[in-house]
């Protein structure tokens, strides 16, 4: 089965899943560390509904993956206060980190289900159409959380690398950091979007994201392989 629908059809779950995922992640990683503003408003909840922005999480997506663009995307950011943290500086940096390196989890478990169905397939024949769109979600979904984890590691406002960076920054770099987090949308544009017009051998996706994306999907399909046996 192919066709831009079908393509479509199996990028919307798995981005609205990472993205989502990713979020509570960082509710949750605050509450531990003693901010229970995320929990308090709802938004510890695995409900798509309650994260899930119209552009950002399905419209964006849908258009990246007809376009065969990478796919990336947003949700409504889970409500932090800072300074209900036990140790702000340093737990800025953990709940940051918590939403990459649960899509790397995710990814990871996602590898390992599709080892595990392969084998099971493996002594009969062709899977049907049903399990061919559940192959194909879980691929998209590997690749998305790949994605997904390392685009947010980028050290620049508002992404999670910059909150990792300021809280193990010396306290100039770090302040330096918010007062940039403000124009987080315009560097994001400038970044990503006016840069790689004016200049584009730095395209910053090309250039640097997607050789360490490219590495981590290896690593899955190695995965892949060692569970399928």
């Amino acid at each position: 089965m192919t066709g831009p629908l079908y393509d479509a059809a199996t990028y919307i779950l798995p981005i609205i899943f990472a993205i989502v995922f990713h979020e509570v992640a960082h509710g949750v990683m605050a509450r531990a560390l003693g901010d229970p503003t995320a929990q308090q408003r709802g938004r510890l909840s695995l409900n798509p509904l309650r994260h899930v922005d119209p552009f950002g999480t399905v419209i964006l997506p849908g258009l990246l993956a007809l376009a065969h663009a990478p796919v990336f995307g947003w949700a409504k950011p889970v409500p932090i206060d800072y300074r209900r943290l036990r140790h702000p500086k340093r737990d800025m940096a953990l709940v940051g980190a918590a939403g990459p390196a649960t899509n790397f989890v995710l990814a990871g478990l996602s590898a390992v289900l599709i080892g595990l169905l392969a084998r099971s397939y493996g002594s009969q024949g062709t899977p049907g159409p049903v399990m061919t769109f559940v192959f194909d979600n879980l691929q998209n979904f590997i690749l998305i959380n790949c994605f997904l984890g390392l685009f947010n590691l980028l050290p620049l406002p508002p992404f999670d690398g910059s909150r990792i960076l300021r809280g193990i920054a010396p306290w100039p770099l770090a302040r330096l950091l918010d007062r940039i987090e403000p124009y987080g949308l315009i560097v994001f544009a400038l970044a990503f979007v006016v840069l790689p017009q004016i200049a584009p051998s730095l395209h910053l996706i090309d250039r640097v994201l997607m050789p360490p994306v490219d590495w981590l999907l290896r690593q899955m399909g190695a995965l892949i392989a060692l569970v399928a046996g």
